[in-house]
């Protein structure tokens, strides 16, 4: 027995040592290796790099499918194909070019890889190194990354891997092994799949092709919200509506956006620059939640009162007067009325709650919570116009 096995049989990446360390020891310049494993990463090829670059060939036979789609995809638990992994601290992530070519070298040169067809088929791990010979093998739980073989600092996965100490155990694994190689029912070959990958890792892209990637990343999953979204405009058909024909494309994306925060949230704030049309955007938001028969308040200053209530009305100024918007206009200072008529509504019986739609022109004006006040000769506090908002509306 090596001295480099020292008194353990066992490998755990813990208290008993690592399985890199056995791999060290025991792989040599042009010993033949036959590896199965479900994972392979290019950063466990990077910590055993010195070792692994000198070897004479390598048989890497996945335990898991890697590219081809099963006859029932919706029912197969598979097994990701990982060759870069998950949670790089940055220094790793700035090799990642670096490391891919290199290992792409390397494949390419002395590596031979494999996969099995069936997923869950093949859960089994284990390496055999023959130098010369001389042959050493270790079997058990560990896949071919940093944390499984025992590279990672603090972090690594406590394993469980016997080596093989037997020369009847260590020549009946590698015939176990063969056979599963050369069986074209059970494996395929993934190699050129592999060396395609990793030419993605490190190719070099354009400034422009990182640009929109960029993007795509960001605004992925309002993308797909988008698409939902579509649908239910054209369900209450919106998009047949003059108010949506006049919109311009960045508007009609903003009242989408707007549409689908308020379903997913409650609520939305439109933001746009003066002049951007952000009364359109918000007259195509109110016309979708009425194409829904749901209740529209509109809450604006009173000097912009004429800005909303033009668009209700079937006049000749109006452009919309065929999409007969039917939203109720109050202003700001109504809320802290108690009583009087504005636009035909009666403050002392108005149910404020009954709206389902509120939308607030010029909302900073309630961006401060000014306490109740109570003036002389009145019997209650009289509430401001943010606390009627908040437990009225």
């Amino acid at each position: 027995m090596p001295t480099h096995l020292n008194n353990f049989g066992l490998r755990d990446n813990h208290s008993r040592g690592a399985v890199a360390d056995f791999l060290r020891a025991t792989i040599q310049p042009e010993s033949k290796l036959a590896l199965v494993s479900a994972y392979f990463t290019i950063f466990a090829y990077d910590a055993l790099k010195d070792c692994l670059d000198s070897i004479g060939h390598l048989k890497f036979l996945f335990g898991e499918p890697s590219f081809i789609n099963r006859l029932d995809p919706d029912k197969t638990k598979k097994k990701s194909f990982i060759l870069a992994a998950e949670g790089l601290e940055l220094s790793k992530r700035l090799q990642q070019k670096r490391v891919a070519r290199e290992c792409a070298d390397w494949i390419q040169r002395k590596v031979e890889i494999r996969t099995v067809r069936q997923s869950n088929l093949l859960h089994g791990k284990m390496v055999h190194i023959d130098t010369a010979g001389v042959e050493e093998a270790i079997l058990g739980s560990s896949n071919f990354t940093v944390r499984g073989l025992g590279l990672g600092k603090g972090n690594n996965n406590i394993e469980l891997n016997l080596i093989v100490d037997s020369k009847r155990d260590r020549q009946d694994l590698k015939r176990w092994f063969d056979d599963l190689w050369n069986n074209e029912k059970l494996v395929e070959d993934v190699k050129q799949e592999v060396l395609l990958y990793l030419r993605k890792l490190y190719a070099n892209h354009s400034p422009q092709f990182i640009y929109y990637l960029t993007l795509f990343h960001l605004f992925r999953d309002y993308l797909d919200g988008t698409r939902d979204i579509d649908e239910n405009l054209r369900r209450v058909a919106l998009p047949d509506t003059h108010i949506w024909r006049t919109l311009f494309s960045f508007q009609k994306d903003g009242a989408k956006a707007a549409i689908n925060k308020i379903l997913d949230y409650n609520g939305c704030i439109l933001a746009d620059s003066v002049g951007l049309g952000k009364t359109y955007t918000a007259l195509a938001v109110i016309k979708y939640f009425e194409l829904r028969n749901e209740r529209v308040l509109v809450l604006c200053p009173k000097k912009l009162s004429r800005n909303w209530t033009i668009y209700r009305n079937p006049s000749s100024l109006n452009p919309f007067s065929d999409d007969k918007f039917r939203y109720d206009v109050l202003h700001h200072t109504d809320l802290s009325r108690e009583s009087g008529e504005v636009n035909g509504l009666l403050l002392d019986s108005l149910n404020w709650g009954a709206y389902d739609l509120v939308v607030i022109d010029e909302s900073h004006n309630f961006r401060n919570n000014k306490l109740a006040t109570q003036r002389p000769g009145e019997a209650e506090e009289r509430r401001s116009r943010y606390q009627r908002l908040m437990d009225d509306i």
